[in-house]
């Protein structure tokens, strides 16, 4: 059986062309079981999925459990249901709602972890809408790549630093061992899941935690796969978006908290401080820009966002 769950929070429309496109491509090698967990959404998309959707399993929590609260929850639903049942899981499809499996997809990602039975964890190839390809795959970071990726400083990093950590030198269109794989959609095995644990929501909100999973099952002796013969439109950050001072705080307190339980609280601390010093940097310069009338209200809704960020301390 495969379960895909799906976490959404306030992206109704995206949340209906996920849905129609597993509807319309569902998987012919293995009977499927989709669960949508609404995080405490306010645009009508339980009552959507409700209406639109009444095969899907609708788990509606009254508060935001974030990306790894909401698939725990998810994971919960299935061993439940599972035990209380002759229904056995071989494999869960995390999906983000802002996704659109295209044809056979389901049927490339199931097929590549069958022929690598030691595979944890199988990611797709993720495109955008226009068919740009999307990165996906990744080595594991150093607290160099930490500093520098997704920061102010990313385009004054050395190009062989992110090359590698973007793992580049990998051919996009062959299959391929990696150290994890985007979120976004991740194919994981049961067996790998119940030996391992499930994702570490005492830790992480969002963020980091697909990355912290990937390190806890190749620790374990199990793999992690990239496979680009399934292919999974990715619109990307259409949840996070609508909030982005919680992005910022939730993305840099995630990746201090990784660091603190994978190399150990002086790295973290380390990498805290370093964070604050530049997006304390980034406020400044956001000042000096409204003192300057430079397009205000834009850069008066960035010293909110980045005020707010920076008194969270990244905690």
């Amino acid at each position: 059986m495969l379960f895909i769950l799906i976490v959404s929070w306030n992206v109704r429309e995206r949340l209906r062309a996920c849905l129609a496109s597993l509807r319309a491509y569902p998987s012919a090698r293995c009977p499927q079981q989709i669960i949508v967990v609404d995080n405490a959404s306010t645009d009508g998309s339980a009552d959507m999925v409700r209406t639109e959707f009444p095969e899907v399993q609708l788990i509606a929590n009254p508060t935001n459990r974030g990306f790894t609260g909401g698939n725990n929850d998810g994971l919960r639903w299935i061993q439940t249901m599972s035990a209380q049942s002759e229904i056995a899981p071989r494999y869960v499809l995390l999906l983000n709602p802002d996704t659109e499996v295209t044809p056979s997809a389901l049927d490339a990602l199931i097929a590549c972890a069958e022929a690598q039975p030691q595979a944890a964890v199988v990611g797709p190839q993720l495109r955008y809408p226009d068919g740009r390809l999307q990165s996906s795959r990744r080595r594991f970071p150093t607290l160099l790549t930490a500093i520098f990726e997704s920061t102010p400083l990313q385009r004054h990093a050395p190009r062989s630093l992110l090359a590698r950590y973007y793992a580049l030198d990998l051919a996009d269109d062959q299959p391929a061992e990696v150290d994890w794989v985007v979120g976004a959609a991740m194919l994981v095995r049961w067996a790998a899941l119940q030996e391992v644990g499930w994702l570490d929501e005492q830790t992480f909100f969002m963020y980091s935690e697909e990355l912290d999973w990937c390190r806890r099952f190749k620790r374990s002796g199990w793999r992690v796969l990239y496979c680009p013969s399934a292919q999974v439109i990715h619109h990307e950050a259409q949840s996070s978006g609508q909030a982005v001072a919680q992005r910022i705080v939730h993305f840099n307190a995630s990746k201090v908290r990784y660091f603190a339980k994978h190399h150990g609280r002086p790295q973290a601390e380390l990498l805290r401080w370093v964070l604050l010093g530049l997006w304390a940097r980034e406020l400044c310069i956001e000042g000096l820009k409204w003192l300057l009338g430079h397009k205000r209200s834009l850069r008066a809704e960035r010293i909110a966002a980045y005020a707010h960020a920076l008194r969270s301390g990244f905690r």
